[in-house]
């Protein structure tokens, strides 16, 4: 891929916060969506909602500059990880101290597996084909999580409404990427962020909400409420140990995905490093009572579709967590951003992490063939299948099965890498 800026190439100033503002408008929906999820299984107040996400945005501000700066290096943005939300929602009758006290535990265990050198040994099972596998499953298990954005009945027109007004932005969106030159081209997604939210409010000013906004102070402290003494539940720490398998793969999974699009040097050590940062982070945020974070796989489809592969851009996109951190007013603003507008703009970043997947797949050794074809597939519509599973149907799973077997990314991970290693194995050298 011709990338406009490599890994350790510093674009120009105002480039770099373009970029970084493209980072942070990637990042920062995830952040605010699954915070309240997260918080409302343990606040029913708009103030205990957003402390919390002042605390998870903390978090992710530490962790990113981490990563960037002494982890992997490379240009991977970072957020609350899904599989632990699922750990938290089958957990949420056993109190807040067993759920963050087995958080706290499993960044531990990723932290001494991460030293030992243990997740670098495993990146021989990430082969070119299970790491396109990888990046095409982000998009396609996400797909419940996008209708469920852009159909959203409490919002707006209600669903049919959201949903013509998705799609049309949706089509704008590729178009002026048709059009657009240079940095406009690149920074994309800011300003259909930006210009989707004013059209949105400009068409249904009903829709938007100041009650939170108006109670919230411009600065405000988050450093309270800590998981300590640590408390602990046998069910609840096997439960969480089985999310912490999935975030491993999935942690896992992302590093590999820019190294092979990417090629940088000491893949390995840049596996070691980011583990051990990942499990650093999960250890902070178990002590500070949050959601632990992982590497996000739909990184590449944001290189991919910015050309724009340097991870000091990234930076930026910290500071700015870092200041949300401190603002209860700014987040109560942000959380005002349409979900229907960042269903369509991930729209546009998942289909630019498609074209990475399937690009990558040229790569691999004999090119496409048939039972690429057959390993793929299998994988992509497993994890799709699971996706799209109803609740109903996850509740009768085992609890500490669920966060596996009710995870479409992992199950159609461990799919691909059954696929590759043992049906399809390849004997001899």
């Amino acid at each position: 891929m011709e990338l406009k800026y490599g890994l350790d190439e510093r674009p120009p100033f105002i480039e770099l916060l373009l970029f970084g503002l493209q980072w942070f408008a990637v990042t920062i929906p995830v952040i605010i969506i699954i915070g309240k999820i997260a918080a409302g299984l343990h606040t029913s107040s708009p103030e205990g909602e957003i402390l919390y996400i002042q605390k998870l945005c903390f978090v992710m501000a530490a962790a990113l500059v981490f990563q960037v700066t002494l982890g992997h290096r490379l240009p991977l943005i970072i957020g609350p990880s899904t599989v632990l939300l699922i750990g938290i929602i089958a957990s949420r009758g056993f109190g807040e101290q067993a759920i963050y006290s087995s958080i706290l535990l499993g960044g531990v265990l990723l932290f001494i597996f991460s030293i030992t050198g243990f997740f670098a040994y495993l990146k021989k099972f990430f082969t070119t084909r299970v790491v396109a596998v990888v990046m095409l499953l982000i998009a396609f298990t996400m797909a419940p999580t996008i209708m469920g954005l852009v159909t959203s009945p409490q919002t707006g027109p209600g669903p049919l409404g959201n949903l013509v007004f998705s799609f049309t932005l949706i089509a704008a969106i590729f178009s002026l990427y048709a059009i657009l030159k240079g940095i406009w081209k690149s920074t994309l997604v800011i300003w259909a962020m930006a210009a989707g939210s004013l059209l949105y409010y400009g068409l249904f000013p009903y829709a938007f909400t100041h009650e939170a906004l108006q109670r919230s102070p411009a600065i405000g402290g988050f450093l309270s409420k800590f998981i300590f003494p640590p408390s602990w539940d046998a069910g609840v720490l096997i439960s969480f140990l089985f999310c912490y398998l999935a975030l491993a793969v999935n942690d896992l999974g992302s590093i590999q995905s820019l190294n092979e699009l990417l090629r940088p040097a000491d893949q390995q050590r840049r596996i070691t490093r980011g583990m051990l940062v990942t499990g650093l982070a999960n250890i902070a945020s178990g002590i500070l009572g949050v959601i632990g974070p992982v590497n996000f796989s739909l990184s590449p489809g944001v290189i991919a579709s910015s050309r724009c592969g340097s991870r000091q851009a990234l930076l930026p996109a910290a500071f700015l967590l870092a200041v949300l951190s401190i603002s209860p007013a700014l987040l109560s603003l942000l959380g005002n951003v349409p979900s229907v507008v960042v269903g369509a703009v991930l729209v546009y970043i998942l289909c630019a992490q498609i074209s990475s997947g399937i690009m990558l797949l040229k790569e691999a050794p004999g090119g496409f063939d048939f039972e690429t074809g057959l390993l793929i597939g299998l994988a992509i519509l497993l994890g799709t299948i699971v996706a799209f599973l109803p609740a109903q149907v996850l509740e009768t799973f085992p609890a500490m099965l669920r966060p596996v077997l009710g995870n479409g990314f992992v199950v159609g991970v461990l799919a691909a890498l059954m696929m590759e290693h043992l049906v399809f194995r390849k004997k001899g050298p």
